[in-house]
């Protein structure tokens, strides 16, 4: 089974506040988003490997850590999770990103799919899934089947805020996907809205309705 973890660093809290905050407009939100996604990308990569180099300095030789040759990739679920992309590639700016389409019928719930766009080595790669929400967990469990079909090994899933309801889809259809989150809520309302969540975070990002 997958793990659940709940970023708690302290600036990931503060910010997170701010992003719940009705009164947050746009422009700070979106700045906040990217913000909180940088610093979450820290706990992601915890463990890329590492390799020895010898670096010289302007005084010497020094042994040195480097990534050790990690291709990664970043798929936003469109259209919240481009929030999330940037900040992450001031971070991480060699990775590829992927796009994943997705709509939640208003009727069924379930995830219909009208975009998806990979890199070629998509095979290769540690694959980032990014949504500021993790709701019911149709879409991110339906992004994630579509990755798995194009070849797509190496999965982890990063939110900003998670239902319960929501893990437990993603980890009964994918046990062997980690989660990463900012906050695990208390549940989903009747209209499978995250309670307290922070609203509609696409709505909030881009200032539509």
């Amino acid at each position: 089974m997958g793990n659940v973890c709940v970023l708690d660093h302290p600036l990931i809290q503060h910010k997170l506040s701010l992003i719940r905050d009705e009164s947050t407009k746009s422009k700070e939100f979106r700045e906040l988003v990217e913000e909180v996604a940088m610093l979450m990308a820290y706990e992601v990569t915890r463990d890329f490997p590492l390799e020895e180099v010898e670096v010289r300095t302007p005084v010497g030789i020094s042994k040195a850590k480097r990534i050790a040759g990690r291709k990664v990739a970043l798929v936003p679920i469109l259209r919240a999770g481009l929030g999330m992309v940037d900040g992450m590639l001031k971070l991480i700016p060699a990775a590829k990103v992927g796009h994943i389409g997705l709509y939640r019928d208003p009727e069924t719930l379930r995830p219909v799919e009208y975009y998806c766009k990979m890199p070629y080595d998509l095979q290769e790669r540690d694959i980032i899934i990014i949504d500021p929400m993790l709701a019911t967990g149709g879409s991110a469990a339906a992004a994630i089947s579509f990755i798995k079909d194009r070849g797509g090994k190496r999965i982890k899933l990063m939110c900003l805020i998670a239902a319960p309801e929501g893990i437990k889809t993603v980890h009964d259809k994918h046990p062997d996907v980690d989660i990463f989150v900012a906050a695990k809520d208390e549940r989903l309302n009747e209209h499978a809205y995250i309670v307290p969540g922070l609203g509609d975070a696409g709505d909030r990002l881009f200032g539509t309705k």
